[in-house]
């Protein structure tokens, strides 16, 4: 199936898969690093609970949305390449100069701007292949492009066991800089404009500018508000969800009022896919870590195990849902990951949380691999690089207190049971997760093999 979908690719197309599978990979490593080191950074920082590093998390996927709106329009406007090229540089950066804060304050500002500049990359990557391959070929490049996110946290896996040991968790931080400079240099010179995409008769630089500026303002807000009041009274609930809920939102309203019901649909989608994902990935380091007392080779090795497993699903159920079709598949991984919960959070041996980790992130990302062909086959054309990326980082922001509030329930564990049950907070969360993704894609609809080969003109502005 894989290899009927490659056949009649021309070099250039080659290239745009490749360049946006590699910069959805870079990002994702750059964010799972932080997983691995909230322990380091629980004792650098001086913080009470895993819950204040994890603040960290919560607001990188929270300023994710303003990101794919920024970028994203930016990417209908200016062209794919040219702002998939300025993500890759600024992520790459800023997550370099998280391994220089000196307080816990200025790891936070950092881990903000990174979110902002992530933000963009998975939209913009996946428009660009999407419009740029055969049709016969979604399914496939669909999971390839998914792949590259558990393809980061491999890479990160394997960071953690070279790395920590000898350079700590400052370490671990530098190690993206110099691939994401390659990667944008690759990009400029191998890889081609979207055939799809067309320059608007009239760019208003204005308008951009107003975006960046409202991006500045909210995320200066909501780093104001986790430096002062930190997790304490439900601020940073109120600030990371509703704040830039509402904004980006009004930037989008002239779309929603369009597409309304269609917008609802991918957002509500889209959370339950980012439980699912976060949910069951984020905190298993610390999980190994804190409630098994694995030492780094033990938690590298079964961390490397479980991403080979979302490979694995990624690539091979993407590539089955272009003959049973995007919702059917789905549902069904979904569905399958639900008797798998049990043994997955609750196995005690190496041999048996390996397995059943592989076994978990090949539903995870068995379901996750459709997601990309899924939104882009749903999106309307003249503004796929925002709607894409802007609603799959709205999911994220509903679903950016995940790890936070994972670590509350596991401390709510240990205080009710005397251990610090990671377990409990890891079955709740993928069992609520699964179960709504099923239940949304029954409901919403089917859009395989949507013409993606014709967009109008963007409306001026």
């Amino acid at each position: 199936m894989a290899l009927d979908a490659l056949k009649g690719w021309t070099g250039p197309q080659k290239h745009v898969v490749a360049a946006a599978y590699l910069g959805w990979t870079l990002d994702a490593f750059d964010f799972f690093v932080l997983t691995f080191v909230v322990k380091d950074l629980l004792a650098q920082f001086g913080a009470k609970s895993a819950a204040d590093i994890l603040l960290a998390v919560t607001l990188t996927l929270a300023v994710r949305p303003l990101g794919a709106f920024l970028f994203g329009r930016l990417a209908d406007d200016y062209g794919r390449k040219p702002v998939l090229i300025l993500n890759i540089l600024l992520y790459s950066l800023f997550g370099f100069a998280t391994a220089f804060a000196p307080s816990l304050s200025m790891f936070l500002i950092a881990r903000g701007l990174f979110g902002v500049a992530m933000g963009g990359i998975w939209g913009i990557g996946a428009s660009l292949a999407f419009e740029s391959i055969p049709s016969k070929a979604r399914g496939f490049v669909s999971g390839l492009l998914q792949s590259g996110y558990p393809s980061g946290y491999l890479m990160a896996s394997l960071a953690f066991g070279a790395v920590h040991a000898d350079f700590g968790w400052r370490g671990m931080f530098m190690v993206g800089l110099i691939p994401g400079i390659l990667l944008a240099i690759y990009i400029y010179m191998a890889v081609p404009e979207s055939p799809v995409w067309r320059r608007p008769a009239v760019v208003n630089a204005g308008k951009h500018l107003l975006h960046l500026l409202g991006v500045a303002v909210i995320l200066s807000a909501m780093l104001a508000v986790l430096i002062r009041f930190g997790r304490e009274e439900g601020l940073v609930y109120i600030v990371a969800a509703v704040v830039p809920l509402v904004i980006v939102g009004g930037f989008l309203t002239p779309f929603v009022r369009q597409h309304w019901k269609l917008a609802l649909y991918a957002i509500l989608l889209m959370t339950g896919f980012n439980f699912f994902s976060h949910g069951t990935q984020d905190l298993y380091p610390t999980f190994l870590r804190v409630q098994h007392h694995f030492d780094d080779a033990t938690v590298t090795f079964i961390t490397v195990v479980l991403n080979l497993g979302a490979i694995v699903g990624g690539l091979t159920f993407a590539s089955f849902s272009q003959s049973l079709g995007r919702r059917k598949t789905v549902i069904m991984v979904a569905l399958l990951a639900l008797p798998v919960i049990y043994f997955w959070a609750s196995a005690q041996t190496v041999a048996m949380l390996a397995a059943s980790a592989f076994l978990m992130q090949i539903c995870v990302q068995g379901a996750w691999g459709v997601v990309p062909v899924h939104l882009n086959e749903l999106s309307p054309p003249n503004v796929r690089g925002t709607f894409a990326g802007t609603v799959y980082q709205l999911g994220n922001l509903i679903a950016s207190v995940n790890a936070v509030f994972q670590a509350e329930l596991a401390e709510s564990g240990r205080q009710l049971l005397g251990l610090q049950h990671y377990s409990l907070a890891l079955a709740v969360v993928a069992c609520f997760a699964a179960l709504l993704i099923a239940t949304v894609m029954f409901l919403g609809p089917e859009a395989k093999d949507a013409d993606m080969g014709r967009m109008p003109a963007p409306a001026t502005e």
